[in-house]
């Protein structure tokens, strides 16, 4: 019996290996497929082949997520290979937003300022990604007019209110950071917003209101689908550790 439960569980990883190669899946799974077997073999079954029979958007997303876990650097990789081949704006900018995903945001604003020459001066995506790059190189004087044209010339959006709040309080202009910050927890998707807003009502002196942000972050954690738990969790500790540092 011993030796049949062997036999079937070498045919299930040989079946998985054989499913990594044809898919053009990370050869990384080859590896734990057969070194963590059988378990590695469940957790590709898991986080590949079913969500890629039941397709959709939500099984796309696990399978993104499986392939950043482990391999974060391939988007990137990819999108350098298209500027090599292609140093298009679109490639360009494509490069700047998985540098940005990496945490480079030196590469980042780079390649958004390179990108927004001539007619693509004044493009809003660039402008918003180069503006972005800014706050997170803690250059808040120079993306703060970016994202103050952007809202002038366009609808605001959470995304660029939630770079203008992070921009005012970098610049020490509390009042005006309070609105934009406010705009994006109630309306950006995910729970980036509130952490952040969070965060800056810990810092500003504000801990109970923030406290009580922090208790509507848990709540939404745990409505979280199980597979994008681990970036919530992220947000969920930025805004704890403010709040803990506040005290």
């Amino acid at each position: 019996m011993t030796l049949e439960l062997f036999g079937l569980g070498l045919l299930f990883s040989i079946a998985l290996c054989v499913h990594v190669v044809r898919t053009g899946q990370n050869m990384m799974w080859l590896y734990i497929i057969l070194l963590i077997s059988p378990l590695g073999g469940i957790i590709y079954l898991i986080a590949v082949v079913i969500p890629s029979l039941a397709g959709g958007p939500t099984a796309r997303k696990a399978r993104e997520a499986a392939r950043e876990t482990l391999d974060p650097t391939r988007d990137y990789r990819n999108a350098k290979a298209a500027v090599d081949d292609s140093p298009t704006v679109n490639n360009r900018m494509r490069l700047a937003a998985a540098a940005g995903a990496l945490g480079r945001w030196d590469e980042a604003e780079s390649l958004y300022r390179a990108a927004a020459q001539g007619v693509h001066a004044e493009d809003p995506a660039l402008t918003y990604g180069l503006a972005q790059s800014l706050v997170e190189l803690g250059r808040h004087g120079e993306a703060a007019p970016l994202l103050e044209q952007l809202e002038k010339t366009y609808p605001r959006t959470p995304q660029t209110a939630l770079q203008l709040g992070r921009a005012y309080e970098g610049l020490g202009r509390i009042a005006e950071a309070e609105g934009p910050y406010q705009y994006a927890a109630m309306r950006l998707p995910g729970l980036e917003g509130l952490a952040r807003q969070a965060a800056f009502l810990a810092r500003t002196g504000r801990r109970q209101e923030a406290q009580d942000s922090l208790t509507e972050i848990d709540k939404r954690l745990e409505r979280t689908n199980p597979r994008f738990r681990k970036e919530g969790r992220q947000w969920r500790d930025l805004a704890g550790e403010a709040i803990s540092r506040a005290r």
